[in-house]
């Protein structure tokens, strides 16, 4: 294991460490072919297999991200116990070829419903595995100096490439149509499968090898379950990530059931949603450390953005609201992501990273098919109304952990409210 680096200063500090450098480059290539995928998955399912049925919509996400709650048991221990480069270069490089497969499928004019259901499920039990792997494996590429600025630069890449890929998507599927976006995401992995056959290993900041014992998966909860601050966080990330987490389904159908635009139109909504989320992840860049407040406040703000989008009543004021809502869904996800990681003992990272990730997307099965049939019963701006409860609901969970464990404080100084409270507990390693 290498020795930490020197502390840094500034919003891009962490680009300056050459692996997590070479990374971040691949990641964003292969963050940009997936977006696109996303979007012309939703618009396959949409609008040529389905006759706009928000429903199966929510079917595919639930297909898609139901595997990181199934198999926990599996994927946090492995995150822990294997060699967390070695397992990235697996999942990606299975990712590619499934996104291969769907797409053979669509250009052969073969594929129907069940076959992207079946591969959003491949997809899933691949990405549990991915998700904590991914998550964890920032610590050994930049080091814990420079985590916190790590996990943020992380979604601003997943970010850009939101706001890349989404209209860059649009014009392909009018252009080529989808099945040639899915071969463009399967050759995208070959970035990221070639920064991690690139990197420099012996600079790894890997940490000592996890005993492999029984009882691993559940020294994971007992360890969370002893940590409010970690159990805030997830259930914060619980109704976020199950009703609010929804955006395939708020966007595609507003842009085709209310505004009828085409998958362009659709591409333009997700994109100026993802120029607020990129703004969000850069702000979180220059913070050095996450805070719960900060989580209370963008989760507030979250539930007001997507009450707001709700009512807009044209194309482009809907499109001002996503990129609030971006801002606010970028501060709740990257601050989440950097406390849970910096409280966390580095042996059991794997462990609640997995449980985090399988809370905040395991979620998705639930709350998508709930939000998909409100949509196809009451319409979008109900289901959207949903997602603004999650936010309001998060923030009164983190209000509730502030008064009772942090001493909250407000006061109101030059003309503004102050909120003040005690500092945040730094993770004391156990045997």
């Amino acid at each position: 294991m290498s020795e930490e680096a020197p502390r840094r200063t500034g919003a891009f500090r962490a680009l300056k460490n050459y692996n997590y450098r070479l990374w971040a480059i691949g990641a964003l290539v292969s963050n940009i072919g997936s977006w696109i995928q996303r979007i012309a998955q939703d618009w396959l399912v949409l609008t040529a297999l389905t006759a706009h049925n928000a429903t199966s919509v929510g079917v595919v996400m639930a297909l898609q991200f139901g595997p990181q709650l199934a198999l926990l048991p599996f994927t946090g221990m492995a995150a822990d116990h294997m060699d967390r480069r070695k397992l990235l270069f697996a999942t990606q490089a299975l990712m590619g070829l499934l996104a291969l497969g769907l797409g053979i499928l669509t250009l052969t004019g073969l594929v129907q419903l069940w076959h992207v259901y079946a591969f959003a499920l491949a997809l899933g039990c691949v990405a549990a595995f991915d998700a904590p792997a991914r998550q964890s494996f920032v610590s050994e590429l930049a080091g814990e100096t420079d985590l916190p600025n790590a996990v943020a630069l992380n979604s601003t890449s997943f970010n850009a490439a939101r706001l890349i890929g989404p209209a860059v998507a649009g014009t392909l599927i009018y252009h080529i149509g989808t099945g040639w976006v899915f071969i463009l995401n399967a050759a995208s992995f070959l970035a990221v499968l070639a920064s991690l056959l690139l990197l420099r290993t012996h600079e790894l900041h890997r940490k000592e090898k996890v005993e492999h014992k029984r009882g691993g998966l559940m020294e994971g909860f007992r360890y969370v379950w002893a940590r409010p601050d970690l159990k805030a966080y997830l259930v914060m990330f619980f109704l976020i990530g199950t009703f609010g987490l929804n955006f395939p389904i708020f966007i595609s159908t507003m842009s085709a059931s209310v505004f009828h635009v085409d998958a362009a139109g659709f591409g333009k909504l997700t994109s100026l949603m993802a120029v607020g989320s990129v703004t969000g992840a850069l702000l979180a860049a220059r913070r050095e450390k996450p805070r719960i407040s900060l989580l209370m406040a963008g989760s507030a703000f979250f539930g007001m953005g997507l009450a707001l989008a709700a009512v807009m009543p044209s194309f482009w004021l809907f499109g001002g609201m996503l990129a609030l809502v971006g801002v606010s869904a970028q501060t709740f996800t990257t601050t989440a992501l950097g406390a849970v990681q910096l409280g966390t003992e580095p042996r059991l990272r794997g462990r609640v990273m997995a449980l985090l990730m399988a809370i905040a997307l395991g979620g998705t099965p639930l709350g998508a098919p709930i939000v998909g049939w409100v949509v196809d019963h009451y319409g979008p701006r109900w289901a959207i109304g949903i997602g603004a409860a999650s936010g309001f609901g998060a923030a009164a969970v983190a209000l509730r952990y502030l008064l009772k464990y942090r001493n909250l404080k407000v006061s109101f100084q030059s003309g503004r409210f102050h909120l003040s409270h005690d500092e945040d507990p730094v993770p004391q390693a156990t045997a």
